[in-house]
């Protein structure tokens, strides 16, 4: 459900990992180096990072590196509409790749997260219900330093996450938008509205967004093949899966394959 660690250079995995967890990653001393999917970032003290949940990514620390890994499931921490609208808020654990390096206070930042190890190693009455809202203030506090530092503010609807996290939970189904909104409970119309309301396009592009950012993964880390990675998406001619591809990409995935592999 939740894990805090110390970062621990001599206890990091040596080769990108993948996991279905949110995880915050914080550079208390030292310097970080943090790969997300395909993209690097470098953390100072003082700053951190936040993965989604199925993004693969490494992390290099630098010498003498101190810092917390916080890691937790979508189920421990969205209780509620409000618990989903504030961990996608700003983009903090968005899935479209809105990974970005972020400087915090670093007082209310490293009290809450050394509360939480506190909380979770000696378990008293109610500390999940604590470590909630622990959780809670710390993504407040990630939020309040990016408007502080002006960026501008992101704050998309409850059914627009669960329509995100339904494709990322469904790849290999191959869902269609119809499927989709069904199992959400809403329509087509519905599911278009919000998709051009807080990302400027289609539904149906977001899918296509979405499924195109997993095969880059798939296609990059490990060892499957193309048509491994059109059948693991739902695909059941590997020949649309590669049209597909170098229509939302511009190159084939054999040749991104060739190009990027890790």
């Amino acid at each position: 459900m939740i894990e805090i660690k110390n970062l621990n250079p001599a206890k990091l995995p040596a080769s990108p990992q993948r996991i279905m967890k949110y995880v915050l990653v914080y550079c208390a001393a030292g310097k970080l180096d943090v790969q997300v999917d395909h993209t690097p970032f470098v953390l100072h003290p003082g700053d951190v990072i936040t993965i989604t949940s199925g993004q693969i990514h490494h992390i290099v620390p630098g010498s003498e590196a101190r810092g917390y890994i916080l890691e937790f499931t979508l189920d421990f921490f969205c209780k509620d509409d409000n618990d989903i609208e504030l961990i996608f808020h700003n983009g903090l654990f968005c899935h479209f790749a809105m990974n970005e390096v972020i400087p915090v206070d670093k007082d209310i930042i490293e009290e809450q997260l050394a509360l939480i190890r506190n909380e979770l190693t000696e378990q008293p009455y109610q500390y999940l219900i604590s470590v909630h809202s622990r959780v809670a203030l710390i993504l407040v506090s990630i939020n309040r330093s990016k408007v502080k530092r002006g960026d501008e503010i992101w704050k998309p609807e409850a059914l627009f996450l669960k329509f995100l996290e339904a494709v990322r939970n469904n790849f290999e189904h191959n869902y269609s938008l119809a499927q989709f909104a069904a199992l959400l409970g809403t329509t087509e119309a519905k599911l278009n509205e919000q998709a051009k309301l807080h990302a400027g396009k289609t539904a149906q592009n977001v899918i296509y967004g979405l499924v195109t950012a997993e095969a880059k993964r798939l296609l990059t880390y490990g060892d499957l093949t193309v048509k491994e990675v059109a059948y693991k998406l739902g695909f059941n001619d590997p020949f649309y899966f590669s049209n597909f591809f170098k229509k939302q990409t511009g190159i084939s995935p054999k040749l991104y394959k060739e190009q990027g592999s890790l």
